[in-house]
């Protein structure tokens, strides 16, 4: 077998996917189905072991295969074990502990305090908390943060391993339960953060014990040493230091924001994501360096490795890094035999190391797209360069030795001989003291346009591979990326090296270090400045929905029957075009996108989305018009200081965009902003950077810088900005949209949006209506009232207003418009008590049935004018149809049908 690790990994693999298969899954946290597959996957050991001696080896292999198949599904059923009963989520959905207060947490530092651009961040491994006057043991871990005010006293010293307490209001990471959005609390949870918490003073913080000295704290001490370094060099650089620290040190908090959506719109992101580029340039330079100093193949080994582990040891064990490091290894250790190992071999070896460490990690993007990135190098790109500009390349070794040319295929050999006679030609024309050199850049310029040509087909057949899973995960297509990665590859592999020969000099002579920190810093400008350039190419990067299956399973069948085919002959040359042309169609329509999205023909929709602590509304006519209200935002508060200022969350680019491109969307008729508190209109910046706009509504102007940019953004992508206000309406399919306030005055617009300023809508489509008052209070309802009799207020749903507040939705409200099911939008566990507790009691004594996103995830309401259907993300409290012929209003039709 040539490729036994790939068969090995594949095996492992599919007993993975088995388990986690909804079939068997269910009985993956049995003891007893573990077991099982313990005694399976040993008596496929012990058979193929008495196979092996009497000679079978094919059906030693395959029962070896097998065997490694049970093991992967063992692997599913060790990782779905439930949490520990200690484990600090076990202890809070047990009722141990209650998290709606603060509460005195025990723990360890695992790292060096982190200096962050809005203050100080703490990883603390939990040992314990406080609660009721007793001490709860209990394990996990907890991210706090600091934002320093001016008149806060100083922080305590404190460092990697000091046992410390501290006083915080601690909760799970924010989630959004909505089709498609990103899940920060699993991605955070492995990484070991099950809780967060913010620090609201220094003297809540406290040591109780110094670290002792091991070599963890020692590595901590360095890595933070190293940053400080980073910090110092390039003081009068800041985005130099941003940079550097990404790159180096795998720290990215300190890129600026729109430096980093241009290395996201010119596809090499990779570049500040410490992994395989970046492992690969260090461990070549190393080996290079090896060589250097004439190490014997043992030392140079040792050397190379040795140097290795410390780096990745001080930028720590991330996933993408670990699986280069991996690779990295079998290769030098393969070179230590006298081996050169196929690339499919070394990355099945680390697949199989990292699976069996955790089996789980198939299921992350970042995994997957590590091997797919492989598999599209080691069994497209290298074997088609193989067959094409390699054996060129080749060939230019020894040019001038006639001898040399039978040592090489016809075609290079003929090559060869075509050199020398333009060598030959090109010596004639110029002067004899001319000849030598120009042999010299004859040669050197026809392999430096060979190694461009490889770096170009490396590049594309990269971007074509990861394309579903990048459509998939990041919604996003790159055009000019080949072209960007053609400078961003040989900068990053020259920086690298560089910048860690810069780092440790600084470390010995600081004087040195400074002199080498000033070519660096060019370099890196450099590489931001073509990245910027790049970034601004009109149309060179846009957001596109995921492929549908169909498409993806096509698009994989394809590569990987190409990949089959590649190793074979030359008489397979018709079927690999045949292939090819497959794989490049399915790449077009997933480029492309030529689907129309998922909606239901003939009804209106309205979905409430989960975006947190604001609103975000999403409505489709019964023929597909669309009107996004309001984007959700990281909401800081009135007044109050921004506890994580710059790191806040987008709900619009990690709720509304991904929920909104899971139904295959890619333009919105009309965008519509309530009215302008940043926790309706903080996503809508993403919201129009994301998808072709045709109107931006908003109701009162008012005097918000916040605002400025969103209108300033809408003008810059020709969205047509238009105020709407009392009295105005469209009609859509059937669907009568009246706009009940707010009133614009003539007046100069004032200095802050108030809740009263949102626009307040009602649709209306045959029998049913639907009323969205935004943050509406109580002075607009009473206004709304007195303009309005209680018929044109009637609603069958109502999405309350500003997220359940006891200001809002007031008796005299809540009586004219009747609504038989009320939607309150409202971030859980929220500072602000929404919903309020007045509120849901106003509610409950009108016999109005209550749904609420920071309980049941997204809403959806779905009607055809006649019945309601409601259906939620997280499963609706009650069953909808039943819900409906309860709360059924008197004056309705009695032919009206209820789901």
């Amino acid at each position: 077998m040539k490729l036994p690790a790939v068969a090995m990994a594949a095996a492992f693999l599919c007993g993975i996917v088995l388990g986690l298969c909804p079939p068997v899954s269910v009985y993956a946290t049995s003891r007893s189905f573990l077991v099982a597959g313990f005694l399976i996957a040993g008596s496929f050991v012990f058979t193929g072991i008495l196979l092996t001696v009497v000679g079978r080896m094919v059906l030693a292999a395959t029962s070896s295969l097998f065997a490694w198949m049970f093991l992967g599904l063992v692997g599913v059923c060790v990782a779905e074990q439930p949490r520990p009963a200690d484990h600090i989520l076990s202890l809070v959905t047990a009722g141990r502990i209650d998290l709606h207060s603060p509460l005195r947490w025990q723990g360890t530092l695992r790292d060096e305090p982190a200096r962050l651009p809005w203050g100080i961040g703490y990883e603390i491994e939990l040992a314990g908390v406080e609660y009721q006057n007793q001490l709860v043991p209990g394990v996990g871990g907890m991210r706090l943060s600091f934002s320093p005010h001016p008149d806060d006293s100083a922080l305590p010293e404190l460092h990697a391993g000091d046992a410390i307490t501290v006083v915080a209001l601690a909760k799970q990471p924010q989630v959004f339960r909505d089709e498609g959005a990103f899940d920060r609390r699993a991605y955070l949870a492995s990484h070991n953060i099950d809780l967060v918490a913010d620090l609201r003073a220094p003297d809540l913080i406290a040591r109780t014990a110094a670290a002792r000295t091991s070599m963890n704290t020692a590595i901590a001490r360095a890595r933070r040493r190293l940053r400080d370094e980073v910090d110092v060099l390039f003081t009068n650089r800041p985005e130099v230091a941003g940079v550097l620290r990404a790159m180096l040190l795998g720290d990215r908090s300190f890129v600026d924001r729109e430096e980093a959506l241009d290395f996201q719109r010119t596809g090499v992101f990779h570049v500040l994501v410490v992994a395989g580029l970046h492992v690969g340039a260090l461990a070549f330079f190393l080996y290079w360096l090896g060589r250097r100093l004439r190490l014997s193949r043992s030392w140079m080994i040792c050397f190379t490795l040795t140097l290795l582990f410390a780096y990745v040891a001080v930028i720590e064990q991330r996933p993408p890094v670990l699986r280069a490091t991996l690779m990295a290894t079998v290769v030098v250790l393969g070179g230590f035999f006298y081996r050169r190992l196929d690339l499919f071999n070394s990355a099945a070896i680390a697949a199989l190391v990292l699976l069996i460490v955790r089996p789980l990690a198939v299921k992350d993007s970042s995994f997957q797209l590590t091997f797919l990135a492989i598999v599209s190098i080691a069994g497209v790109a290298l074997p088609w360069l193989e067959k094409t500009v390699q054996p060129y390349g080749r060939a230019l070794r020894g040019w001038r030795d006639v001898t040399r040319d039978a040592a090489h295929e016809p075609r290079a050999a003929q090559f060869r001989i075509d050199l020398r006679a333009m060598a030959n030609w090109i010596s004639a024309w110029l002067p004899p003291r001319l000849a030598a050199p120009s042999d010299f850049l004859l040669v050197r310029g026809i392999a430096f346009s060979f190694r461009i040509w490889e770096l170009l087909v490396l590049t594309m057949v990269l971007q074509i591979g990861m394309l579903p899973l990048m459509a998939r995960d990041f919604h996003r297509i790159t055009l000019t990326a080949p072209l960007a990665n053609l400078v961003a590859v040989p900068l990053t592999g020259v920086v690298v090296p560089f910048g860690f020969l810069t780092l440790g000099s600084a470390i010995i002579s600081p004087a040195f270090a400074r002199v080498l920190a000033a070519p660096l810093s060019w370099i890196t400008l450099l590489l931001l400045r073509l990245v910027q350039w790049f970034a601004h190419f009109p149309s060179g990067s846009y957001r596109i929905p995921g492929a549908p299956l169909w498409v993806m399973t096509s698009f994989f069948a394809f590569a990987a029957l190409l990949v089959l085919t590649m190793r074979l002959t030359h008489r397979w040359e018709p079927i690999r075009f045949a292939l090819g042309s497959g794989l490049l169609a399915c790449s077009a329509l997933i480029a492309l996108f030529p689907f129309a999205p998922v909606r239901s023909a003939g009804k209106l929709e309205v979905t409430v989305l989960d975006v947190g602590q604001g609103d975000s509304l999403f409505v489709v006519s019964p023929r597909g018009k669309t009107l996004l209200i309001d984007g959700g935002g990281a909401f800081g508060g009135f007044g109050g200081r921004n506890l994580q200022k710059g790191n806040a969350i987008d709900p619009g680019e990690e709720a509304v965009s991904p929920y909104l491109w899971s139904r295959g969307y890619r333009r919105l008729d009309v965008v519509a902003l309530t009215h302008a508190h940043q926790d309706h209109l903080g996503g809508l910046t993403a919201i129009l950077e994301n998808f072709r706009v045709g109107q931006l509504w908003i109701g009162r102007e008012v005097a918000s810088q916040s605002l400025a940019r969103l209108e300033h953004l809408a003008a810059e992508r020709n969205i047509r900005v238009e105020h709407e206000a009392r009295g105005q309406g469209f009609a859509w399919d059937g669907v009568e949209g009246e706009i009940f306030w707010p009133e614009i005055s003539s007046a100069q617009a004032p200095p802050a949006a108030k809740n009263d300023d949102s626009l307040v809508l009602r649709l209306h489509y045959k029998d049913r209506t639907i009323l969205l008052p935004g943050d509406a209070e109580k002075e607009a309802e009473r206004e709304m009232l007195a303009e309005n009799d209680g018929s044109r207020l009637r609603a069958d749903v109502l999405k309350v207003g500003h997220h359940g507040s006891k200001n809002s939705t007031t008796e005299d409200f809540l009586a004219a418009v009747r609504p038989q099911v009320a939607i309150i939008s409202a971030g859980e566990d929220n500072p602000y008590g929404h919903p309020s507790p007045e509120m849901l009691q106003r509610l409950e004594t009108s016999g109005v049935r209550v749904l609420r996103t920071d309980r049941d995830g997204a809403i959806h309401v779905l009607t055809d004018g006649h019945a309601l259907e409601i259906n939620c993300f997280a499963g609706c409290p009650f069953p909808s149809g039943d819900a409906l012929r309860q709360a059924q209003a008197p004056d309705h039709d009695k032919n009206n049908q209820h789901q």
